[in-house]
């Protein structure tokens, strides 16, 4: 947590320099293609732009602190656990290929109308709202407290800027705003990275085998996120607009490229940040917290570039987020005239509907952000059987497949939340780990059971 007026200071003036360069580079964008697809006349995303966007729309500032956090508790494990989730480009592009280049569809709405009718598009388009929606909710929550105590001053000024410097540029150029200024977001948190880990590296107390060997516990809850995360991966990407948008904007040489080199930059990007978490937990004292163990560590300056880290990552996540609600609403959905202006409309909605969530809503980051990821497990059926395998399946099992997941990611939410405790009542286990991976199982097993059931003879 940044704590000193001068900090605050500097950090926002930082801000203002990125927010400056952000609206020099973000073209004002007048037509459709431009605004929803990102591609204007004479110009086609290369596979270095596509990369370097679907990396640093990943590399969110709920993720850096994620994966921060989970390292400083559960050790290595938990960093691992993390970067695991990056494997989702592997499995985003081979969704993409084969909705795209095999059976031919141009949009992912069109798949789910075609194959499970208006039942399956209401349940697609249900959860990457709620997918977006979080994604603004968190981002704007993590730049809050980078800056101070829910309610100071400090807190609120952080949040309000950089809601508003996003959204500008955002209007600005839509999703063609989004991809030119990812490119320059990313080169920036790569140094800001880089200076971070020569001063890990170079620190008296580090040590690479202490780091390595800081999970010993198979039963620790780090390596149970692990498995949670490997059997998550499947679905993951296809419940994230934002990484599919970018999939059907490039031929399919330069999408399968553009997945692979994401994939390897951000799991290297998650792991040696989390390494931050790892080496923190390592030398904390009694309940001290991450921010505080890390200074006392590394020094101020280091919060400070970890607070810089965060609030790029914040923006670049939300331009992105609000370019695909944006094309969510008005093309996908048919919610109004397609017109850039419909979609300025939208992101400005979700950009309030976001603030609202942190200032009238939650603040528990993660119970906030979870109940998406558990409600995408509906999906691992649909992309093995029906976007692999190719196979018609009955629009019964469908829904039963949804609404269980739905319902599981429901009592997810509540366990955490701490309403009520029937898995831990049932099965005996505490941790909210635990809790994810029988429910995880359970949800896999009833969705492959019914669509194994409901397939249709070709």
């Amino acid at each position: 947590m940044i704590t000193s007026s001068f900090q605050v200071a500097l950090l926002l003036s930082v801000l203002l320099s990125i927010a400056g360069l952000s609206w020099w580079a973000a073209p004002r964008v007048r037509t459709v293609e431009g605004f929803f697809r990102g591609q204007e006349p004479g110009y086609a995303p290369g596979v270095w732009t596509l990369t370097l966007s679907q990396v640093t729309t990943w590399i969110f500032a709920r993720s850096l602190m994620n994966a921060a956090l989970l390292g400083y508790f559960y050790g290595i494990a938990g960093t691992l656990a993390y970067a695991v989730y990056y494997a989702s480009f592997l499995t985003g592009w081979l969704i993409i290929d084969r909705l795209r280049f095999v059976h031919g569809y141009s949009n992912i709405q069109f798949f789910f109308s075609e194959r499970f009718g208006r039942l399956g598009v209401l349940g697609y388009n249900l959860l990457v709202s709620l997918r977006l929606l979080s994604e603004v909710f968190a981002n704007l929550l993590v730049v809050g407290i980078v800056f101070g105590a829910a309610g100071s001053g400090a807190y609120n000024l952080a949040i309000l800027a950089v809601a508003a410097i996003t959204l500008l540029y955002s209007l600005k150029g839509g999703l063609s705003a989004s991809l030119k200024t990812d490119v320059q977001q990313m080169l920036l948190l790569m140094a800001v990275l880089l200076v971070l880990l020569v001063m890990l590296f170079s620190h008296s107390q580090f040590e690479l085998p202490a780091l390595v060997m800081s999970s010993p516990e198979l039963a620790s809850p780090g390596w149970i996120l692990l498995v949670v995360a490997l059997l998550q991966v499947i679905s993951y990407p296809l419940h994230d607009p934002v990484m599919m948008d970018r999939g059907f904007l490039g031929d399919r040489d330069t999408t399968r490229k553009s997945f692979i080199q994401a994939f390897w930059i951000s799991t290297a990007f998650i792991l040696l940040f989390g390494l931050l978490g790892v080496f923190a937990g390592l030398h904390r004292l009694g309940d001290e917290e991450m921010m505080a163990t890390l200074q006392r560590l590394l020094g101020t300056p280091a919060i400070f570039l970890l607070g810089l880290a965060l609030i790029v990552s914040a923006a670049s996540t939300l331009d992105s987020t609000l370019s695909s609600a944006s094309k969510l609403a008005i093309v996908d959905m048919g919610m109004g005239r397609v017109h850039p202006n419909r979609g300025r409309l939208v992101m400005l909605l979700f950009m309030l509907s976001g603030l609202f969530l942190v200032y009238f809503g939650t603040d528990d980051l993660y119970a906030a952000v979870a109940v998406s990821g558990t409600a995408s497990l509906f999906l691992t059926p649909v992309i093995i059987f029906c976007i692999w395998m190719n196979r018609r399946v009955a629009r019964w099992s469908f829904l039963v497949n949804f609404l269980f997941a739905v319902g599981g990611s429901a009592i997810y939410f509540l366990e955490t939340s701490g309403y009520v405790n029937w898995i831990g009542s049932w099965s005996g286990v505490e941790h909210d780990y635990s809790k994810l991976l029988i429910l995880t199982l359970l949800i896999l097993s009833v969705g492959m059971i019914s669509f194994w059931w409901g397939m249709q003879d070709e």
